[in-house]
Formats: C-alpha cells, sequence, structure tokens
C-alpha cells in the first residue's frame, strides 16, 4: 500500500522533513535521482532537453542534469524564467560550473530531442499556464506526438495536484512522482495523460494520513530513495 495525499499535506511534509533536519538540498538529489533511475532511456537517447520552470519543479531538472553529467549523459536545459528558489540556484550553478548547456526557452530549441524531461510546474500550480509556458508545454506535446519520449518530473506540469483537471497539460509516457502520489494524479483525467506512474519516496513522511491505494492496481512501481 502505498500514500496518496493532498498538495497541502505535501508541502507541510516537505516543510516539516526540512525543519527536522534534512536540507532542501538533499530531497532535491533524491528527487533527481528518482527520475533518473526511473528510466533506463536516459543511456539511449541521442538528444536529451530538460525544460525548467521557476520553482523547486525546475530544481529537479537542475539537478537532474548533474546525475546525468555524474553518469557521462549529456543534456541541456531550456529555461522558462531566470527566477529560481534558493534549492533550485544552488543546482542551477552547478550545472554551470559543470559546463552543461543552459538556454532561454524557444521552440525551435527543442527539435530534434527524443528524449525530454518536463520539470515546468509542480504540485502547487492550479489554473491556466500562460504565455510562454503554455507555449512550452504545447510544443511539447507535439513533439510527443512526432516519437519524442516525454517524462513528468513529479505531476506533469499544468494539471492540478488535488483534483486531476487541467486545461492545458503535458502529456507524458512517464510521470515520477515526488515524495508520494497525489490524489490528483489517480483520478480518470490524470490517468489519460501520466502515462506510466512511478513514485520516488524521499524521505518526507506525510504530516497525517490521508488515502492508500494498492500501488499494483495501478501498475505503480516504488522507488525507495530514503537514505540516499
Amino acid at each position: 500500500m502505498i500514500d496518496v495525499i493532498s498538495v497541502e499535506n505535501m508541502r507541510l511534509s516537505d516543510q516539516r522533513t526540512i525543519e527536522s533536519g534534512t536540507p532542501g538540498t538533499v530531497l532535491m538529489k533524491r528527487a533527481a535521482t528518482g527520475i533518473y533511475l526511473a528510466s533506463d532511456r536516459w543511456q539511449s537517447a541521442h538528444r536529451i532537453t530538460i525544460v525548467t520552470g521557476s520553482g523547486n519543479n525546475g530544481g529537479d531538472g537542475f539537478a537532474l542534469a548533474v546525475i546525468l553529467h555524474e553518469n557521462g549523459i549529456s543534456s541541456r536545459i531550456l529555461t522558462l524564467s531566470d527566477r529560481t528558489t534558493p534549492d533550485a540556484g544552488f543546482y542551477k550553478e552547478k550545472c554551470v560550473e559543470l559546463g552543461i548547456e543552459l538556454l532561454p526557452f524557444s521552440p525551435s530549441l527543442l527539435s530534434g530531442s527524443d528524449l525530454i524531461a518536463d520539470c515546468i510546474l509542480g504540485t502547487g500550480f492550479a489554473g491556466v499556464p500562460r504565455d510562454n509556458v503554455r507555449c512550452a508545454i504545447e510544443e511539447i506535446n507535439s513533439l510527443r506526438q512526432n516519437g519524442s519520449y516525454v517524462i513528468s518530473a513529479d505531476i506533469n506540469s499544468g494539471m492540478n495536484g488535488d483534483t486531476g483537471d487541467f486545461s492545458c497539460a503535458v502529456n507524458s509516457d512517464l510521470t515520477v512522482a515526488i515524495g508520494s502520489l497525489k490524489k490528483g494524479q489517480i483520478t480518470d483525467s490524470a490517468l489519460s495523460i501520466t502515462g506510466s506512474i512511478k513514485v520516488a519516496e524521499i524521505g518526507i513522511p506525510p504530516v497525517f494520513k490521508e488515502d492508500e491505494i494498492d500501488a499494483s492496481e495501478y501498475g505503480i512501481e516504488v522507488i525507495d530513495l530514503s537514505d540516499r
């Protein structure tokens, strides 16, 4: 059985874990490690592009690029914002130090990517994606229709984590939920775009119990990284 929790519970749980002594940068590296371990396609991909937003979801993307580099795999990052959270900024700086290519997002720069990591919007998002974010989502979906493999970090960008509703969201082949599965991710609307789901447990116990599901009934694999 695995936990299924609300977005607010996830936020509080993350906060409590950090306050209890686990740095946010450690949790972010565990999250990125989970994304990396969730797929065996990284090694065979010819061009990997990571698309990042301004929050910690984007930070997972920067940390992922570092982990790929450590494993001898090149990637490039397309950023949708110059702003970062402190933890995301830590890994963005590491990317700069390692010489990983970082470029402002442009639809044309996604061309030729056979593996795309969606690290744009996290579980805190609700509403309608705007401007360049919507453009990025639509371009990712277009490339997926033409054969690109898409992995969403934590949640499909544009989806409401509590309800699974969306007006414009990334369609992925694989979604790697971070910490715990969110309630919206197992709704019918969400399951129409999530592809396979894996949960990376990174050592964030829920502040309070909500729902539980039998992961096998949904074909969900759990990756335990709580001790890393």
